[in-house]
């Protein structure tokens, strides 16, 4: 059902797209993915963005296998994760997954960062080898100190994802309400099993980045997983057809490396 934007925005998306900011969809400080609105202007729109801008440490990037450094001092990505009631969420500009309590936690070396949300960007925002894929999720994590940590998913088209499956439903209702600039619908999904995302990780490439929507702030951890899954072309038209005519395709282009290095894990190497 559609519902204002409000506590439940605040709480469930900008705090965490965004770690200590408030990100919000309306009129006056909203973003899209085209026009004045887009990418290119994000750093004007509110002086809260300046980062989009100004920023060093920008995400997305493309990950150059071969320039990639394998790390020793890199640990398996390990995710507790235990099952939630969550809500489905379209806030115009990406479709997520919330939970109303405590989901479990990735643990990044020696910190532990809360599961807080998922969502998806149709198409992928990071590039391997200089390739863009139809679908990239991004499950994002919040420590303590409000710090975010994200792992991120790539999908080729091949075979429907499973985990989609069980939601299709949920989207195809979502695509057939019609929300206002202040508005975002919501779906209940009930009781909802992490156990169909969490899949073993053999290898991840890991640098230091920024949330890739605004106000783009840096010190994000970013984990990009190396086993590109398999999403069908009408799993990908059900994540674009809830969004914004101006958001159908939200994701941010590229940014510079500025220097920065990609780091590689992989097991069979330790």
């Amino acid at each position: 059902m559609a519902a204002p934007l409000g506590l439940f925005s605040v709480l469930a998306f900008a705090l965490l797209l965004a770690a200590s900011s408030v990100t919000s969809h309306n009129a006056q400080e909203g973003f899209s993915y085209s026009g004045a609105k887009g990418p290119s202007n994000w750093g004007h729109l509110s002086s809260k963005n300046s980062a989009c801008s100004n920023g060093k440490t920008q995400s997305p990037v493309n990950v150059v296998k071969n320039q990639t450094v394998l790390s020793k001092s890199l640990t398996p990505l390990i995710r507790d994760y235990h099952p939630v009631n969550a809500t489905l969420v379209n806030n115009g500009f990406s479709i997520a997954i919330v939970f109303e309590e405590e989901v479990g936690v990735l643990m990044v070396g020696n910190k532990n960062y809360s599961f807080k949300q998922m969502h998806w960007h149709t198409p992928s925002e990071h590039y391997l080898d200089g390739a863009q894929y139809p679908a990239e999720l991004h499950l994002v994590h919040q420590a303590k100190d409000g710090s975010l940590a994200v792992a991120a998913i790539l999908y080729d088209y091949g075979k429907p994802d499973r985990f989609l499956q069980k939601i299709e439903k949920g989207l195809a209702e979502m695509a057939q309400e019609t929300c206002g600039l202040d508005e975002e619908s919501h779906v209940a999904l009930g009781f909802f099993n992490p156990k169909n995302i969490k899949r073993s990780t053999r290898k991840y490439y890991r640098y230091i980045g920024s949330t890739t929507t605004p106000p783009c702030t840096e010190q994000v951890v970013w984990n990009i997983l190396g086993k590109v899954r398999t999403i069908s072309k009408e799993q990908v038209q059900l994540l674009k057809a809830p969004l914004y005519s101006d958001c159908k395709n939200n994701c941010r282009p590229v940014q510079p490396l500025n220097g920065r290095q990609i780091q590689l894990y992989d097991e069979l190497s330790h």
